[in-house]
């Protein structure tokens, strides 16, 4: 089968063999290319498994799924309490990186890693899921609750995740966002325009700037929901940060509150909102054109936001 996989800092669609062993076979039919795989693409780190961990597709019996691509050992500490996005393995749980992710024709997973579509949302669209899912488990961490107002920072598609969640959970939100398109983007799915003074703060931009304008839009005892990857590492302007007692809240992919998974409910989310897939998904393209396809996502200056392969 056709799978995208990376050499020399590029990528190529090749020929591999199909997965076998235990689990489900899903025949992809969306996986999209986060902001993560084009930094991998420039990472030392060896990458030598089919990229991609956004994906949805359907299974032998006709039912349509996303997918959460983790593969945690379910036994220590952390996996028995909901937390397993800390389980003991690290980093190697995650598929599209240590393991082979969505970017092929078909994905051999655990039973586990399904996630039910509800009524109305299709696979082509259901990779939207593991982003949202992202920040259902910041804003779970954060503690946002309805009616405080929050402001999101970066306009990519993990911050208009954010505006959609938080917005869901009934919180007045606005958007911090460099490109037009992505502003555009924000206005459709009812984000403002920031002002200051704000209960919350989602750092989704991962850049020096970003953090030093959050501290800024946060009143004084305010929490910073840290949903971007600081790949560059991490500096915050300590001073304002001190003075005005913010509370920094990291947060890294999805877990599960007692029986109800962050990925449920990002896949519910998606459902309540319609009108997200338009308005997120800019580009789609066929397997075969993913070199096309990723040099479309490194431009987010020419409108992309989130860009789909189609197998």
């Amino acid at each position: 089968m056709r799978a995208v996989r990376a050499r020399d800092r590029k990528v190529e669609v090749v020929e591999v063999d199909r997965p076998q062993g235990e689990g489900v076979r899903v025949k992809i039919r969306s996986a999209g290319i986060c902001g993560s795989d084009l930094h991998l693409l420039e990472s030392p780190f060896p990458l030598a498994h089919t990229l991609g961990h956004e994906m949805a597709g359907t299974t032998p019996d006709g039912t349509d799924v996303a997918i959460e691509p983790l593969l945690p050992c379910g036994a220590c500490p952390r996996c028995i309490e909901g937390a397993y996005n800390l389980c003991a393995r690290g980093p190697g749980i995650v598929m599209g990186a240590a393991h082979d992710g969505g970017m092929a024709e078909e994905i051999l997973v655990p039973e586990r890693c399904l996630v039910p579509l509800p009524a109305g949302v299709r696979a082509s669209d259901a990779c939207l899921v593991e982003p949202l899912a992202v920040a259902v488990h910041g804003l779970r961490r954060a503690g946002l609750r309805g009616g405080e107002r929050v402001a999101v920072i970066g306009g990519g598609s993990i911050g208009l995740c954010s505006v959609v969640a938080a917005h869901a959970a009934g919180a007045k939100v606005d958007l911090v966002a460099r490109h037009d398109a992505q502003r555009a983007a924000g206005a459709r799915l009812g984000a403002g325009e920031p002002s200051d003074g704000y209960d919350l703060v989602i750092d989704a931009a991962g850049t020096k700037s970003a953090l030093e304008q959050a501290i800024t839009l946060c009143r004084p005892g305010a929490r910073l929901l840290l949903v971007a990857t600081y790949w560059a590492g991490l500096e915050l302007p300590g001073m304002a940060l001190c003075m005005k007692e913010v509370d920094v809240v990291p947060a890294s992919m999805y877990g599960r509150a007692g029986v109800a998974r962050d990925v449920d409910v990002a896949a519910g989310t998606l459902a309540l909102n319609p009108e997200f897939a338009k308005t997120v998904i800019s580009h789609r393209y066929p397997l075969e054109a993913a070199p096309e396809a990723f040099a479309t996502a490194a431009d987010r200056a020419a409108g992309a936001i989130k860009v789909v392969l189609e197998p």
